[in-house]
């Protein structure tokens, strides 16, 4: 077998700045055994044409549960009956369910509502005396959250809350605090889902456990199987909790470090922000840039072999994780000529930040939306608006599944 890198080596710098690493590792060959910083051994993809392709292999498995690699905890069960962790014919039903609320002309129809949000955050963090703020804190956080709590159905007293489950879940402290969130949502949801069965209301999982019970008709089972099983068009109670997380954690992380990182990068390139400033009609490649350049994803979720399955020409034996690093991907010169520059006028299509194939990300619409609402409000309003100097060095979220600093400290004039 292949000898192991380890990543965990590498320590906070690969945290901070992995791109330099991930280079390396591109030089050497698409496919790499690695250890990564929380121990775990995998086979880490670091090409873009390989990458592409194995992000849309249905060799690589998704359903962790029937690889039989590890217990299947209680607590685990309800959060994990979701599609991004499910394979065909499992996943393409679920998947059915919601697609068409995450359409193109859907997602349009929330532009008014997502630039009054936007338009409310910004009027309380100009405010700020000293005209200073936490970017993370006082606007990409809250902005996405809103906007998923309002589609969803999740009332406003609740949200503080979820952003610590949430942010526990995809860049875990502990296992023991990542276990806790995981119980504490999957309770929180299974209260909130039977609150919308007895009063539903306009809203999308409204509308979800509408199609759990059936036409409105519930079977009065707690799981929703009526005995059988969900159907075609049903929803157990596992998989509704399943979803409801899936939306709500996916549907607001994306953004909250794409408008992060994004206007990182920007304010860390005058040249490109002041293009943008001079033409708004760079705004959409902007955007794109921002998602190749520095992602808010990056990693793909768990992937596992079920029989040994060849990638770019490295042969992945039986039962072995396998990580998608979509960061590498979309810095590989093989791709994107000069990948290391930040350019806003580049073609940036391509890239595989929101994935590919059957598990390519549903909410790719609704975070592009909020991500051109936010740049363009935040460079019209924000005179000057810069990193803040005085702030020391950046912390950045753990793990390799998000990527983007625990905080972002600006100023403007």
């Amino acid at each position: 077998m292949a000898d192991i890198v380890d990543l965990g080596a590498y320590g906070e710098d690969f945290t901070a700045d992995p791109y330099p690493y991930y280079a390396a590792l591109r030089a050497r060959g698409p496919v790499h055994r690695v250890r990564l910083p929380d121990g775990r051994e995998a086979w880490l993809v670091v090409g873009h044409d390989a990458a592409r392709a194995a992000l849309a292999d249905p060799r690589l498995a998704k359903d962790w549960r029937a690889t039989g690699m590890w217990e299947v905890r209680e607590e685990q069960a309800p959060l994990s009956s979701n599609m991004l962790e499910l394979d065909p014919p499992h996943h393409t039903r679920l998947r059915k369910l919601v697609a068409r609320e995450f359409t193109a002309h859907r997602i349009e129809a929330l532009r008014p509502r997502v630039q009054q949000i936007t338009d409310g955050l910004l009027d309380a963090m100009l405010a700020a005396p000293d005209n200073r703020a936490d970017l993370v804190e006082a606007f990409a956080f809250p902005l996405p959250l809103i906007v998923i709590c309002e589609l969803l159905g999740v009332p406003d007293m609740d949200r503080a809350e979820f952003r610590g489950w949430s942010n526990e879940m995809v860049a875990p402290t502990g296992q023991e605090a990542a276990q806790a969130a995981v119980r504490a949502m999957a309770g929180y949801l299974d209260g909130l889902i039977e609150s919308k069965r007895r009063e539903p209301g306009d809203d999308l999982l409204s509308a979800l456990v509408h199609t759990a019970d059936g036409s409105g008709h519930g079977d009065g089972s707690r799981d929703g199987s009526g005995g059988g099983g969900p159907g075609p068009d049903r929803l157990s109670r596992q998989e509704l909790i399943g979803m409801a997380a899936l939306l709500l954690v996916a549907g607001h992380e994306t953004t909250v470090n794409l408008i992060a990182n994004g206007m990182r990068a920007l304010l860390d390139h005058p040249d490109q922000l002041a293009a943008l400033r001079a033409d708004f009609g760079l705004l959409e490649g902007a955007v794109e840039e921002m998602l190749r350049y520095d992602g808010p994803v990056e990693a793909a979720t768990w992937r596992f072999t079920d029989g040994p399955v060849d990638i770019a020409g490295t042969v992945v034996p039986d039962r072995q994780f396998v990580l998608i690093s979509l960061a590498s991907a979309d810095r590989d010169p093989g791709r994107f000529p000069a990948p290391d520059r930040f350019d806003i006028t580049r073609d940036a299509r391509g890239h595989v930040v929101f994935g590919h194939g059957i598990h390519y990300c549903l909410g790719a619409p609704l975070a592009r939306l909020e991500g051109r609402i936010a740049v363009r409000a935040l460079l019209e309003r924000c005179p000057g608006l810069a990193l803040d100097p005085d702030a020391g060095a950046l912390s950045w979220r753990t793990g390799m599944l998000v990527r983007g600093p625990r905080r972002l400290p600006v100023r403007w004039d």
